[in-house]
């Protein structure tokens, strides 16, 4: 039988006079709960350290204000709040600049609260496999601004991981990113005034289905780059999802890999390779809805393909996109009478002085669905090899991608 660990705002008052003496004991924090402890992160941290494999820290309803970040390197552990906007774990006086929580432990559970304002990313968790992470907020209160953490939740370098019921808000980067991680399932969230709203990125095995992405730069992105100790995506799935209105201005700090998002795209799949996306429907994205691309910057990395491979798009539904291009595409879609249609490719089958390969993608949509290849060709982009078509790639749609099972998860 699993311990329970119950944390009361009373008990997180006294850690907080132990631990922490300059901090006042209790507040009135009005509609989320009168007897809410102000805290540090000395006291709830002394629980995460203390606990014991397998247990479970309830936390109150209430706002407890955190200083530093936490973190919880013990397996097992359920960290549950009261539910999303009763616990709240605000990082808005946040000295450091790290995460608001980071995880290094296997089959940890974290559901029920809200947190705020951190300085780095909401949650993250790293090499922790079986995570989940269930019925969450993330937010930034401000807005979007480039001074917000990049990512909401933030598990990388894991297998087997379920993020479900959870809403990002105002990420830098990414609200929701999975990267270099195998066997994933993002399904029933919300993601809104992000940079990019959900992100896969050098991960294998990911289903991302029943979410509602909105308001963002980018709505839903799958990437692979070059450099990091895992390289070569494949086989994701995006599939019932509702991606609406992500025109939202691009945010991301100088430099960044998103800042290069044009605002106004609904998915976008960059040098990815078995990517399907079927059954969603993407409304009022200004600048295209589905764009398929190749990675552009120079690389050394010899493991690295830098195109998009295998992709098929399938029976979505599509309406109002490409009425207002931004960023490259712009003076793209200006060449081509001002606006893009549904699905553009840039075009890219090779790279600089190889042979053209075939990219293997399946345009499966009705002829009143539009299509694009930029034909660019290669990158360095040359305008002059701007050769726009519209004979988009057909042939049979193969075997279909397995489901994701996560075995940890109801």
């Amino acid at each position: 039988m699993l311990k329970q660990v119950a944390i009361s705002a009373a008990a997180l008052a006294l850690l907080s006079a132990c631990g922490a003496a300059d901090q006042d004991g209790a507040m009135d924090t009005g509609e989320t709960q009168s007897a809410a402890a102000i805290i540090d992160a000395t006291a709830l941290q002394a629980m995460l350290i203390d606990a014991d494999e397998g247990s479970t820290i309830e936390l109150p309803a209430g706002t407890i204000e955190m200083i530093d970040g936490l973190s919880l390197d013990v397996a097992g552990v359920t960290l549950k709040g009261a539910g999303e906007g009763e616990t709240v774990l605000d990082f808005s006086g946040q000295t450091g600049a790290g995460e608001g929580l980071l995880i290094t432990s296997d089959d940890v559970i974290v559901e029920g609260f809200t947190i705020r304002n951190t300085t780095g990313d909401g949650i993250k968790s790293k090499g922790a496999d079986r995570i989940i992470y269930r019925d969450l907020t993330i937010e930034w209160t401000g807005g979007p601004d480039e001074s917000n953490g990049a990512y909401g939740v933030y598990p990388v370098e894991s297998t087997d991981i379920l993020i479900e019921r959870v809403t990002v808000r105002g990420a830098s980067d990414a609200g929701i990113y999975v990267g270099q991680s195998d066997n994933i399932i993002v399904r029933d969230s919300l993601a809104e005034f992000n940079v990019a709203g959900i992100e896969i990125e050098n991960s294998t095995r990911a289903d991302v289905y029943n979410n509602t992405v909105t308001n963002n730069t980018g709505g839903i992105l799958v990437f692979d780059l070059p450099d990091l100790p895992k390289v070569g995506g494949h086989s994701t799935r995006l599939f019932g999802n509702q991606i609406f209105d992500n025109n939202t201005r691009n945010f991301a700090p100088p430099g960044n890999i998103v800042a290069g998002v044009p605002s106004g795209t609904g998915i976008i799949v960059q040098a990815n390779d078995k990517v399907e996306i079927f059954d969603n429907t993407l409304t009022d994205n200004r600048t295209a809805h589905v764009l398929l691309v190749a990675y552009s910057p120079e690389f050394s990395d010899e493991r690295y393909n830098p195109l998009p491979r295998n992709v098929t798009v399938t029976q979505n539904v599509y309406e109002n996109g490409g009425y207002e291009p931004q960023g490259e595409l712009k003076m793209l879609a200006m060449l081509m009478g001002g606006k893009l249609p549904e699905i553009v490719s840039d075009g890219v089958n090779r790279w600089q002085d190889g042979e053209p390969v075939e990219l293997g993608l399946v345009i499966d949509e009705p002829d009143t669905v539009g299509y694009v290849s930029l034909g660019l060709g290669a990158y360095p982009v040359n305008p002059a090899n701007l050769s726009p078509s519209d004979d988009r790639p057909v042939g049979a749609i193969g075997e279909r991608l397995p489901a994701v099972v996560l075995s940890h998860s109801e």
